[in-house]
């Protein structure tokens, strides 16, 4: 493999698929000019299927175009659309609690309010990225009066209503990682202890509850002090969320100067996460695991959904910049190819989200309350820099 030339290709190749694929499909299609916000019930053509909006999205959405104009491109349009979905998500998306709703109508109406706080952490990150964009602070103020929201909500009993009976006591690994994320992001524009302290406390739960040796794999769900409970959902592993978070810990080893045992870490992570996921027969990243390799309950457990493959790219070539492995970039290349062949849409643009087993596609919608523009584009600009850095280093 000729290193330089492959990192050069899928820079420009990441670069050209976000400028001229994926964002024009979403600020044709998605972005809502009349109300603001964004669309994300899409048919394979890009024509609107529901109206119904994912306040997710309107964060996520918000986020990537304030992400790719900082690191891409000044491209206006995208500040505009960051900034007429923020303002949206503000107009709407809270309730009088300040706990956001899942989902509202096309003009802001409430439809659905959840027990989760991803919400706030996508409005989060989206206010701090556009921040750093137009250097307006007013933004990151708000970003982290959120954010401390978020952890007084986790924080106070009753707040968030219970996903079981009082007695169950069980941990969740989803808003562990995402919090990584969160005080990454709005710290690359706040100055605040409050942020890395927030970063700590969910690398020391990662390893000491959710990391399992014996299995070699990280839980989805724990016991309160790390208790392996042997059942269907407590056996699970995600694969993909796994891997995003060893990225996650990655950037954070990075930011340390590449903080040696978060390196050690994230790549344990990583490499049990590679194993337990990728499919030897068919290729590319599976749903779900049962740790013990008895049956997944889930339905699409045996599916590919078009975001770990995204987060496995990123992961791997965060991997190769921290250790100059070669067997890192191999992966990139297995996962790269694997997902180029089945995912892009070459007659209608964008990507599928998802596919059965064996890369056929099993429904060709575009977008729906929980895929749009997110994990596809971050991919492309996280990648395209990441080619960039590594480039760097070999000069």
């Amino acid at each position: 493999m000729d290193i330089k030339q492959y990192l050069h290709d899928w820079a420009a190749s990441y670069k050209n698929d976000l400028t001229n694929n994926i964002m024009p499909f979403w600020l044709q299609h998605g972005w809502d000019r009349e109300n603001g916000g964004v669309y994300t019930c899409l048919d394979r053509d890009g024509s609107l299927m529901d109206t119904t909006k994912s306040v997710w999205f309107q964060g996520r959405f918000a986020f990537v175009c304030a992400f790719a104009y900082n690191n891409i491109e000044r491209n206006e349009q995208w500040l505009e659309a960051a900034k007429s979905t923020i303002d949206f998500f503000e107009k709407h998306c809270f309730d009088a609690d300040g706990h956001m709703y899942f989902s509202v109508t096309a003009d802001g109406h409430p439809l659905r309010k959840r027990r989760y706080v991803f919400s706030e952490t996508f409005a989060a990150i989206a206010l701090s990225e556009y921040a750093l964009a137009t250097g307006d602070m007013s933004y990151a103020k708000r970003a982290m009066q959120i954010f401390e929201d978020t952890q007084r909500f986790l924080a106070t009993p009753g707040f968030l209503a219970p996903k079981f009976e009082p007695e169950v006591e069980l941990q969740s690994h989803s808003i562990i990682m995402i919090l990584i994320n969160v005080g990454s992001r709005l710290r690359a524009v706040i100055d605040d202890p409050k942020l890395t302290c927030q970063i700590d406390d969910s690398i020391e739960k990662l390893r000491k509850y959710f990391m399992h040796p014996e299995f070699k794999a990280l839980l989805e769900t724990v016991g309160p002090k790390g208790e392996f409970i042997d059942t269907n959902m407590a056996r699970v592993i995600n694969p993909g969320h796994c891997i995003e978070t060893s990225w996650f810990l990655m950037e954070e080893a990075q930011n340390r100067g590449w903080d040696k045992q978060l390196l050690e870490t994230a790549l344990t992570i990583f490499d049990w996460s590679w194993d337990w996921g990728w499919d030897k027969q068919y290729g590319g990243i599976i749903n779900f695991r049962d740790c013990r390799n008895l049956p997944s309950q889930d339905y699409s457990q045996d599916m590919k959904f078009w975001w770990p493959q995204c987060e496995t790219i990123i992961a791997s070539l965060y991997a190769y910049l921290g250790t100059g492995d070669v067997e890192y970039l191999y992966r990139h290349r297995q996962i790269s190819e694997w997902t180029y062949t089945h995912f892009p849409d070459a007659c209608h643009g964008e990507w599928y989200g998802y596919l059965h087993r064996d890369g056929t596609v099993a429904q060709p919608a575009k977008g729906n309350i929980f895929k749009g523009p997110f994990h596809i584009p971050r991919m492309m600009i996280k990648s395209y820099t990441l080619c960039n850095d590594i480039l760097k280093t070999l000069e």
